[in-house]
């Protein structure tokens, strides 16, 4: 790997080191070896961060900047990370092992997110309201929250940052961004193009360090106003306890275990692809993957050949060729965990058909891999059913009709996605009413946008990233009275509708 890379937070517009002086260490996961690293922050990096965001929001430049002028600059970051998207793309490659397929899409098509809310940042209007009440004017006003903390997870780190950053400083807010402590890199070369799009200094941060010593303190600092999380389904339960201490506004996309259900009039061919795509794109390492296939009885059996046939043929490999089609798994505690779940299973008494195991191909090296696996025979009361897992593991769940496919497809705590394969346009839409989740994919799954709301039902989490919803939750709304009458009526009356 060369030389190991030496990375700096960025507080106030300037690079820093820790107030610790300590460092962590960032492992490239094809090869296992460290090729970076980073400041541990602590409390005291956080509240210097913290200050400096407050300190940024109510004085200085960016407070006097109107709506447009932000949108301005949200465009020009646009236009910055378009230009420096494949060496961004290649930096998330070294930092999570992802494609660089992937990566090098999602980076091209990350600058729509900083158009999109550009545009927007000046197009929020209040409203004047026909007040019940004579000589009254009464409107309302949308106004910024504060400083808001984004704390994002490994899987995709410049896109979850986007989602929240764009529309966070489209409302006029400013940030403290804390990265997942296996990929900080990314986070800190965008930085750099948010300072040469002219963003006064203050107004994003980003501090690297792990939970228990940034997250925790970021999180529960009194000038924090809202925090954004991405990530699993038990930390964000104590991102929002702790955040409810505090009183502070919360957004939260947690984890999922989505169904993919096939219907036997579904194109079967494209219902595979889907499938694979589900869960061993990104090697199954998202949240809305769709590791739980549902399979109509009658089509079972065929529908299993024809995905364990498709999904053999995946080629492993070093995660910067475009020829890879399955990567590493980004950490060894994830790749572990994995590997508990197939056991897991196994010892449920569910039948590995495909993988089952670390891979030990010639291509995969010392890498991290787990191998792509399919499990039949699973009932949706066994664990591998039930927990998310986060990794190229499927279980194919067999149903009878629509009305069993609704009761598997829901018989889950999480509700963040689910897929339907079928021809037939009345089923589409039964089983997209009847189904609990935040995003239902029809005849096609695993598609985000940055004009469509995203986020879950039930514990896969709060609030909506993405389309216009999403500026709503960087905002607070005020009212204003203004009464335009000659004598003020009896103080010790409260005014009621009528009232003269």
């Amino acid at each position: 790997m060369g030389e190991i890379k030496t990375y700096r937070m960025y507080i106030e517009g300037k690079s820093c080191e820790s107030a610790s002086g300590q460092w962590f260490e960032s492992y490239y996961p094809y090869t296992g070896k460290v090729w970076a690293r980073f400041p541990r922050g602590n409390a005291e990096d956080v509240d210097r961060a913290v200050n400096a965001a407050q300190k940024a929001f109510t004085q200085g430049e960016w407070p006097r900047l109107h709506a447009s002028q932000r949108g301005a600059l949200l465009r020009r970051l646009g236009d910055l990370v378009a230009e420096n998207a494949q060496a961004l793309a290649e930096t998330e490659v070294q930092d999570n092992g992802k494609l660089i397929a992937e990566m090098s899409a999602q980076l091209r098509y990350i600058p729509q997110w900083y158009y999109y809310f550009g545009g927007l940042a000046d197009k929020i209007e209040g409203a004047v309201i026909p007040i019940d009440k004579p000589e009254t004017f009464n409107y309302t006003r949308y106004e910024p929250l504060g400083v808001v903390a984004a704390i994002t997870a490994w899987n995709s780190p410049l896109l979850l940052a986007t989602w929240k950053l764009a529309p966070a400083l489209a409302a006029g807010n400013t940030v403290v961004l804390k990265p997942s402590e296996f990929t900080s890199a990314s986070a800190l070369e965008f930085v750099k193009l948010v300072e040469q799009a002219g963003f006064p200094p203050g107004v994003v941060n980003v501090i690297t360090g792990f939970g228990a010593e940034v997250g925790d303190a970021l999180v529960s600092h009194p000038d924090v106003a809202k925090v954004a999380f991405t990530g699993g389904e038990m930390t964000g339960q104590k991102v929002y306890e702790t955040a409810a201490r505090g009183m502070k506004r919360v957004s939260l996309e947690l984890g999922g275990k989505s169904p993919n259900i096939v219907f036997d009039d579904a194109n079967l061919d494209n219902a595979v692809k889907g499938a694979v795509s589900g869960i061993f794109a990104a090697t199954g390492q998202t949240c809305i993957a769709g590791s739980r296939l549902l399979v109509q009885e009658s089509i079972h059996n065929e529908f299993v050949d024809r995905l364990v046939s498709f999904a053999k043929a995946a080629r492993m490999g070093d995660p910067s060729s475009l020829e890879t089609q399955v990567g590493p798994v980004t950490t060894v505690p994830q790749m572990e965990k994995i590997l508990g779940y197939i056991d897991i299973a196994k010892g449920e008494g569910a039948e590995c058909i495909l993988g089952g195991g670390r891979a030990t191909r010639p291509e995969c090296g010392d890498g991290w891999f787990v191998e792509p696996t399919v499990f039949t025979g699973v009932r949706n009361d066994m664990r591998i059913a039930q927990e998310e897992v986060f990794g190229p593991v499927l279980s194919v769940i067999p149903f009878r009709d629509e009305e069993e496919a609704v009761e598997i497809g829901n018989d889950i705590v999480y509700g963040l996605a689910a897929g339907v394969w079928t021809q037939s346009i009345r089923r589409a839409l039964t089983m997209t009413d009847r189904l609990r989740a935040g995003t239902i994919w029809v005849n096609t799954y695993r598609a985000v946008s940055y004009m469509s709301p995203f986020g879950g039902y039930k514990r896969s989490g709060l609030g909506r990233e993405n389309g216009q919803e999403a500026i709503y939750d960087f905002l607070q709304t005020k009212c204003v009275w203004i009464s335009t009458a000659e004598d003020t009526p009896n103080p010790f009356i409260m005014r009621l509708p009528g009232d003269d």
